[in-house]
């Protein structure tokens, strides 16, 4: 009987094992410097689109970013140029929060003045860490890789700890006085809250830390490519005391805006290959759907339990990986 209550959670798991592990198999045998025969283009869209369309349903059902499944994933399987890489990650997290902000803003849930206010340290952060990256990718080559492999293997570690001990979240945050920030530039509003049938206000308290953190997020989202859906829900939430239903809205719409910034250092080198985009674009819109169909079907600390394990899984072969190219080793690890 209990089985039986579980089958679409198995169903789940077992279709994103079988998807992960054919797709991960066809990444793994392409170099970042090899030329692709026809047949092999094909099986590497294809591919990429199954993985994208997995992908997005975990988002979706998690409530995170595409990206900060994407990129762990292709850093620590593949062989796929490490630019590359992260430059279609920004685009996966961007496509994330771009489905997302439609629906949000006609609904009346993003904040304007708070997307505006974030997106501002975020589209600095996020840029210089696209720069960054460029700049040690062209100056530090394989050492670079090896380095960037273990700092997003301890960065993947802490983003874990996160999902495992920051479960809190306030749904309506009261009781923090306003710094003179957030009255300077007069960070309150108010929605119309379904639940409860009536308004609600809300005052954004420690703007500056806020804005202080979406810088640091938007450096690590834009160095690494991973977005930054794990973090901005937190900081406006947790923070700066937005309500979890406005802050949840806003910070799809934020991402869109930043990551789309994020992405320009990649496209001006050359790193942004839109063949290679385009299916995992495609797969996020057809994932987004299925994911919002099969939320009502699964629980989500199911999925809660698997996004850590994901992580921790990622986060062991990334380290063991980077290790590996920077000492030159081979350690027997997955």
């Amino acid at each position: 009987m209990r089985l039986a209550t579980r089958i679409p959670e198995l169903t789940l798991l077992i279709a994103v094992i079988v998807i992960g592990y054919v797709v991960t198999a066809i990444f793994s045998q392409v170099e970042g410097n090899e030329v692709l025969s026809p047949s092999s283009i094909w099986l590497v869209t294809v591919g990429s689109f199954l993985m994208s369309t997995a992908i997005a349903v975990i988002a979706v059902i998690a409530g995170v970013g595409g990206g900060v499944l994407y990129t762990p994933v292709m850093l620590a399987f593949t062989s796929i140029d490490t630019l590359i890489i992260r430059a279609t990650g920004l685009v996966v997290a961007m496509f994330s929060g771009l489905i997302s902000t439609g629906p949000f803003m006609r609904r009346g849930l993003a904040d304007i003045k708070i997307i505006l206010f974030c997106s501002v340290p975020y589209v600095i952060g996020a840029t210089a860490g696209g720069t960054m990256a460029i700049f040690m990718s062209a100056n530090m080559g394989a050492t670079g890789d090896a380095i960037l492999r273990l700092l997003l293997g301890v960065v993947l570690l802490f983003v874990a700890f996160l999902f495992i001990t920051g479960g809190a979240s306030y749904e309506y945050p009261q009781g923090k006085k306003p710094d003179w920030l957030s009255k300077l530039l007069n960070l309150k509003s108010t929605y119309f809250e379904e639940s409860l049938q009536k308004l609600v206000e809300y005052q954004i308290s420690k703007a500056l830390l806020g804005f202080t953190l979406f810088l640091i997020v938007g450096l690590v989202a834009g160095f690494f490519g991973l977005g930054g859906g794990w973090a901005a829900v937190p900081v406006l939430n947790l923070v700066m005391a937005t309500p979890l239903k406005i802050a949840a809205a806003s910070s799809g719409v934020l991402l869109a805006i930043g990551n789309a910034t994020a992405i320009w250092p990649y496209i001006v080198y050359g790193a942004l290959i839109a063949l290679f985009a385009a299916p995992w674009m495609l797969g996020q819109v057809v994932g987004g759907i299925l994911g919002a169909y099969v939320l009502v079907k699964v629980r989500a600390g199911f999925v809660r339990y698997f996004l850590i394990a994901f992580l921790l899984l990622s986060c062991i072969k990334l380290i063991s990986r980077g290790i590996e190219e920077l000492m030159g080793i081979d350690i027997p690890v997955l």
